[in-house]
């Protein structure tokens, strides 16, 4: 009868320890994610905009190591391209910057890259020492996991900020869970 009881234990902590595995597994999966929006004047807020410009954005979130691996093009904007960001803010709603993806105004961290003349492709990696906040909304400065979690929300977007349209001019709502 020990034996026995001493089986099931062995065997009770085997399939509990292929359950643990199994779900490292499955989070696992889900570290890694794919995302990739078209972004127009249509979804800009307060107001949206009727322009020529479009754009796309994909990324590549890996949780492990802690990086957003992201290429972003636009083309055809009515104004000069000045800067582009990660905002916190669901559909609808203005939010914070997050973190930048290129600038023009020197009002980035030091760092940040350029915005080239449209049409153009801005590449790079977002790590936890880009996450810039916004603090007022609850992302402290350097809280990668913060940024995330809204990312998979849907509670984030990309904005290309113009001459013309300061407040941006082309948007698309990070819509979360995709792969």
């Amino acid at each position: 009868m020990i034996r026995r009881t001493r089986l099931l234990a062995v065997v009770a902590a085997a399939a509990a320890l292929a359950a643990a595995t199994g779900s490292t597994a499955a989070h696992g999966g889900e570290s890694a994610a794919v995302i990739t929006e078209r972004l127009s004047g249509y979804e800009e807020d307060p107001q949206t905009i009727s322009t020529t410009g479009q754009g796309r954005f994909r990324a590549q979130i890996d949780e492990r190591a802690q990086e957003i691996s992201y290429r972003l093009t636009y083309n055809d904007l009515v104004g000069t391209v000045t800067q582009a960001h990660i905002h916190f803010g669901g559909r609808a709603q203005s939010g914070g910057i997050s973190v930048f993806l290129c600038t023009n105004l020197g009002n980035g961290p030091v760092g940040t890259q350029a915005c080239p003349a449209a049409p153009a492709t801005v590449t790079g990696v977002l790590r936890p020492a880009d996450v810039i906040g916004p603090p007022a909304q609850g992302i402290a400065a350097g809280e990668f996991t913060e940024l995330v979690a809204a990312i998979r929300a849907g509670t984030t977007y990309v904005n290309v900020h113009s001459s013309q349209w300061p407040t941006g001019e082309i948007r698309a709502q990070l819509a979360g869970h995709h792969h």
